[in-house]
């Protein structure tokens, strides 16, 4: 007998109709032979709502309150998933965060996992029960509702199946896999049959929408076999494994891009020990996360020290920047928040020279000016002007054959 856990996304039990689709999927599941434990997100929707009510008691809502409000999307959607599976025969039992006892810290919106009680949940499996259990939330140890941050039903489902020992644990969501890039801006984006944790793992961080990127780390970390698949189409989807021997022969597995780029000079800094600190401290200090950094050095002992950040928060990092430059005596700071980043992704890439001058050399014939460059053993990337995200995109899809389903 095999143990599954499926996460239904918030497209997927978007309305009763769904939910009752869902239902006879995991019976027919169940009816197979196999033990199955069900992860569910609020119903497409919900949590915005939630959200947007709390946002008309308060501006800015106290966390603790806002993790009690929006974790009742999913207690929901558990408690009517479960009366649709008891509708069609099929024995169920739903579970909130708490009840289940996945234990968090007390960080409020965006807790992490600490532990998960599985006595519970394998005693109603081993009674015949499917078990299903509402995502993105848990307790700390004060007994507290927290919640996971946006995405976080992923990492629930796939802690569930670390700590239940399951033989997979299958994203439903409405793709059928993941793509060699988004089908949206290439038509010609295939299917990927499987792919390496390290691989979705930089696709994720990379701008790659399909999977929240702590689920994937948390998949990596426990070995936890993870399968993207459609909840509204039949079909194998991809399977998120360790490296093997069949997945080495791609060179690239993908391109994943981000639209939301702003790079930051400031120019004529002085040249001396911990002056990336005097800059970078303030913009830490302000939770502006950094991403790409290139410094400098001119001949007159000064240097320009450029960075990218997050669109959203371009402005506040270029007024704490400005800051810094009148302090250290710097000559000016610059700013452009029109650029995107562009990457590729491969295992294969490390047993592989010249891959950096063929993804330069194509975009230099497609007059692309690069901007930044960022590498990593299975990961470069370019920013570049966002008017040519999607000949960029296009490009490096056919230079490297993606197309051609080499994996």
């Amino acid at each position: 007998m095999s143990l599954y856990v499926y996460k239904f996304g918030g497209t997927s039990v978007g309305s009763t109709e769904r939910i009752k689709a869902v239902a006879e999927k995991v019976k027919a599941a169940q009816d197979a032979g196999n033990q199955i434990v069900v992860v569910v997100s609020a119903m497409s929707g919900e949590t915005n709502r939630l959200i947007g009510l709390a946002k008309e008691m308060q501006q800015q809502p106290t966390e603790r309150e806002l993790d009690v409000l929006v974790s009742t999307g999913e207690q929901v959607t558990v408690a009517l998933l479960s009366m649709a599976l008891h509708n069609i025969g099929c024995a169920a039992c739903s579970y909130t965060g708490g009840q289940v006892k996945i234990l968090t810290d007390s960080s409020h919106t965006k807790a992490r996992i600490l532990s998960i009680d599985d006595q519970r949940m394998r005693s109603h499996l081993n009674q015949g029960n499917v078990v299903v259990v509402a995502g993105f939330q848990g307790v700390d140890e004060e007994g507290n509702i927290t919640t996971l941050g946006r995405g976080g039903s992923d990492t629930t489902a796939v802690a569930l199946a670390a700590a239940l020992k399951a033989d997979e644990c299958h994203i439903y969501t409405d793709v059928d896999g993941v793509y060699t890039t988004d089908p949206r801006v290439e038509p010609k984006a295939r299917r990927l049959d499987k792919i390496t944790f390290e691989e979705m793992l930089e696709m994720a961080s990379l701008g790659s929408k399909v999977l929240q990127i702590r689920s994937v780390e948390f998949a990596g970390k426990y070995n936890v076999p993870l399968r993207v698949l459609s909840s509204f189409t039949e079909g194998a989807g991809t399977l998120i494994t360790y490296e093997e021997s069949e997945v080495e022969s791609a060179l690239i597995s993908g391109i994943a891009f981000n639209r939301d780029e702003a790079k930051l000079t400031i120019s004529g800094v002085p040249d001396r020990p911990g002056i990336a600190s005097k800059i970078l401290s303030p913009i830490a200090d302000a939770n502006i996360e950094v991403d790409m950094i290139i410094q400098n050095i001119a001949d007159d002992a000064t240097t320009d020290f450029t960075f990218t950040v997050h669109r959203n928060d371009y402005q506040r990092a270029k007024a704490a920047l400005e800051l810094t430059c009148a302090e250290l005596g710097a000559k000016k700071v610059t700013g452009d928040d029109s650029l995107v980043k562009v990457s590729i992704v491969g295992v294969g890439m490390r047993s592989h020279a010249g891959i950096a001058n063929t993804m330069f050399k194509a975009l230099a014939d497609e007059g692309i000016n690069i901007k930044m460059i960022s590498t990593s053993e299975i990961k470069i990337s370019v920013v570049v002007e966002e008017k040519y995200l999607e000949l960029a995109v296009r490009t490096l899809h056919a230079v490297f054959k993606l197309d051609q389903g080499n994996s």
